[in-house]
């Protein structure tokens, strides 16, 4: 299937200055991983680095911490936009939306490992979201049937983890 380039400078642009994972960014765009990393890895052989354009941007801010914070609350503000939209949607598959669940936790656990040391006040964070991420994990392989539950309950529960955490 041919996407258009728009949709190709959207992944990148989710990527490099949204800071969300390349898997993410594929699934919010409809492309499948595969084209999104040829994309990245073409870029790449053309002299458009996403990886080092990305880390160039972050770098862009105003002292370590502010990195950190900001790489924080950027994961978060996407992590909240990936829930409403897997909330709203009702065609994309509970299994679908479990492993989109388990890849954004993926994805905060290695944010927030990256800024640990920088920001210890994360720790507990990371503590939570790492049992939700294994939550995800147990209930997708031995309780697949209620993974469309699991997403309804997740959302709001989020919310109260960055309530209590954020």
């Amino acid at each position: 299937m041919a996407h258009t380039p728009e949709t190709r400078d959207k992944v990148r642009r989710l990527y490099v200055f949204d800071r969300i994972s390349l898997e993410v960014a594929a699934m919010q765009c409809g492309v499948s991983m595969s084209t999104a990393s040829r994309w990245k890895r073409e870029s790449a052989e053309a002299g458009d680095d996403w990886d080092k354009v990305r880390a160039a941007a972050l770098l862009a801010g105003d002292g370590i911490e502010s990195i950190a914070r900001a790489a924080l609350v950027g994961f978060m503000t996407q992590y909240q936009a990936t829930m409403d939209t897997l909330t709203v949607s009702d065609q994309i598959p509970a299994e679908k939306k479990v492993a989109m669940l388990a890849s954004l936790a993926d994805s905060f656990n290695k944010t927030v490992a990256a800024s640990r040391k920088v920001l210890p006040e994360t720790s507990q964070l990371a503590t939570a979201m790492e049992v939700v991420q294994k939550l995800a994990g147990f209930i997708r392989e031995r309780y697949p049937k209620h993974s469309q539950a699991f997403v309804e309950v997740l959302e709001p529960f989020g919310e109260e983890l960055a309530k209590s955490y954020g």
